[in-house]
Parts: structure tokens; C-alpha cells; sequence
């Protein structure tokens, strides 16, 4: 399987109508979504498909056709997702109508190639389980924990600053968790 760590964006046209594609992590979704609802209010319609884990390992997909014809704009660009095996992301697509009508099976292809061609310009990457650990320092060890968390990539982290020390919770892949567990040792 393979994932993406950036957003990218590109357009597709056909029949004068804009296909805006946006492929992202599935992180990014809410956010990408509002925004690009706020500066596209012109738009006829944002669809999204999206395909993601859940903490069981379980593979779980979602897609909106967002006022299109039931099945021909979400599902057509999360089988492309399917097919090319992503997972932890989300593509949103920004149309805006070009006043020549596609027909259902035209849409279908729009939004498949749209999707298509967005992941061919993206830097795909191979997906590895992202994994949560909980550990505690003293206020004395932020600097240098952060230190070790800067030299191994691992950007997803959140603290909370008690009493008597710090507790981190950090989101990585085994690998690195890996290597971060044995420095601290």
C-alpha cells in the first residue's frame, strides 16, 4: 500500500467544465474541505473520497458525490484510490460546471481521470502503520527529548505539562519508534 505526506493539486478539464483535484493526507481533510469550500463559492459541487485504517487495521473507505448523480463523481475516484492501492488519504474535487451537460457515464470518467491524473504528479510513498506511545520526562529532558524526536522525523507529537514532569504521547512507525526507544534506553 502507499500513502502521500503533502497535499498536491492539479486540473482537469473537459467539456469547458474544471475538475479541481486536491490528493491529501487524511489528516488534512476538515480543514482542506472548509477552506476550499470558503474560497470556491462558486463551485457546483466538492466531491470526496477518502480511505483510511481504523485502529483494528481495518481498511475503512467513505466517499459524497456532493449533489452529482448517486455514484458517478465519489465512488468512480475512490475505486481509482482502490486501484492503485492508497490509504490515509482523501482527494477532493472542485467542479465548476462548463455549461455542457456530460452525462452520467461522462462524470464518471471526469472524476476517475481527474483523480488519475493528480496521483500521477504526487509523490507516493510506501504506508506504514502509524503507531501511538506514551512515555514521561523530567522538565530537565524536553530539550534533549525533543532533540531525538527532531533526528528521527517524528513530528506528531503532543505534551502535557503536569506537576512532576512532562507526559508525551508521540505517533510514529514502528521503526522509528524503534530507534527512539533505544536511545532513551
Amino acid at each position: 500500500m502507499k500513502t502521500i505526506e503533502t497535499t498536491y493539486s492539479n486540473t482537469y478539464i473537459v467539456n469547458r467544465s474544471k475538475f479541481i483535484a486536491y490528493l491529501t493526507p487524511i489528516e488534512n481533510f476538515k480543514t482542506l474541505q472548509k477552506k476550499l469550500k470558503a474560497d470556491n463559492p462558486k463551485a457546483n459541487h466538492i466531491v470526496y473520497a477518502l480511505r483510511e485504517t481504523n485502529e483494528f487495521d481495518q481498511i475503512v473507505e467513505n466517499s459524497s458525490d456532493d449533489g452529482e448523480p448517486k455514484g458517478c463523481a465519489g465512488v468512480p475516484s475512490l475505486n481509482v484510490l482502490r486501484g492503485v492501492e492508497l490509504i490515509g488519504v482523501v482527494i477532493l474535487i472542485v467542479r465548476y460546471f462548463g455549461g455542457i451537460k456530460l452525462g452520467t457515464g461522462g462524470m464518471a470518467r471526469a472524476y476517475s481521470s481527474a483523480t488519475k491524473e493528480v496521483i500521477a504528479i504526487s509523490n507516493l510513498i510506501d504506508y506504514q502503520k502509524e503507531i501511538e506511545y506514551k512515555f514521561e520526562t523530567t522538565y530537565s529532558n524536553i530539550e534533549k527529548t525533543l532533540y531525538q524526536l527532531n533526528r528521527l522525523n517524528i513530528t506528531s507529537i503532543s505534551r502535557d505539562f503536569g506537576i512532576d514532569g512532562v507526559s508525551w504521547v508521540i505517533k510514529t512507525n514502528q521503526e522509528s519508534l524503534d530507534s527512539f526507544i533505544n536511545i532513551r534506553a
